[in-house]
């Protein structure tokens, strides 16, 4: 079967799922869902950081996440999502200018313990943000998704400085810029649509007005930039394409979330602070 074929199979079967999951009303299904995607992304994060048993390892650190959604309170929930926007600014985002340790010794095992909590995270956020509403949630990955296909279109077309050659060669500065700029033209036209109130955009202009918008919206798009420079460094440092070959034709749970996993814990704490 051609790649794109599978692609676009993969694609729709997804976005479907997440649609019925989303919008059917069973809170459970949409627990017990997020809970096989996070043992899967676990996985895929223990391959990538060498570990020698990434399966018990992902069945060992699976459990943390219900047992967090279930009984943490939402005070410890906000200081643990604090932590890892922080371990981002302060940990994550050097590596995109300087090298990763050796995939062996104990500076990788400390890593590979962070981008794990980090995943922690970005699970706890989705469900966080779910529990706001689902369309709130929808809207959130919307922004990232708009993001990746206006750069895509922007970098396609105009791209011509490269972001990060030794990280991604096909990502241009051209395309980063033009991904935002999709962005914010998206997110003024939902402000005029009324069955859009309560999406992330439309309610962070209201409290804030034009500026504080742009300016969550521009910090969003460039964590999303970010989340996916990570992945890629990893996945190059590992020497693979693709994290794992879980989903025909687009890589594995991290190839499709990687843009989100700084993402959603942000916009999760600012859903809850503002």
């Amino acid at each position: 079967m051609p790649i794109l074929i599978k692609r676009v199979i993969t694609a729709l079967v997804l976005f479907g799922s997440l649609m019925a999951l989303l919008f059917s009303g069973y809170p459970l299904a949409f627990e017990v869902v997020l809970t096989v995607f996070f043992a899967l992304a676990s996985w895929e994060c223990f391959r990538l950081f060498g570990n020698a048993y990434p399966v018990w390892s992902a069945l060992l650190w699976t459990p943390v996440f219900p047992l967090i959604i279930y009984t943490a309170d939402l005070s410890r929930v906000s200081m643990f999502l604090s932590l890892c926007v922080i371990l981002w600014c302060v940990r994550f985002v050097p590596t995109l200018k300087f090298s990763l340790p050796p995939m062996s010794g104990m500076s990788n095992k400390l890593l590979a313990g962070m981008y794990g909590a980090a995943l922690l995270a970005f699970f706890i956020g989705v469900y966080e943000l779910y529990l706001h509403s689902p369309l709130f949630l929808l809207s959130i990955i919307s922004i990232v998704i708009i993001a990746d296909t206006g750069a895509y279109a922007f970098g396609s077309t105009f791209g011509k400085h490269k972001l990060a050659p030794k990280i991604s060669p096909s990502k241009t500065w051209e395309g980063a810029i033009g991904g935002w700029f999709s962005v914010l033209v998206v997110s003024v036209i939902s402000t005029m649509i009324p069955a859009l109130e309560d999406t992330f955009a439309v309610k962070f202009q209201q409290k804030l007005g034009w500026f504080g918008m742009f300016a969550i919206l521009t910090v969003l798009v460039a964590c999303s930039v970010v989340g996916d420079l990570f992945e890629s460094r990893l996945k190059r440092r590992a020497g693979v394409k693709d994290s794992s070959n879980l989903l025909p034709g687009h890589g594995g749970v991290l190839d499709r979330i990687d843009a989100l996993v700084p993402v959603l814990p942000l916009a999760s704490l600012l859903d809850l602070w503002i």
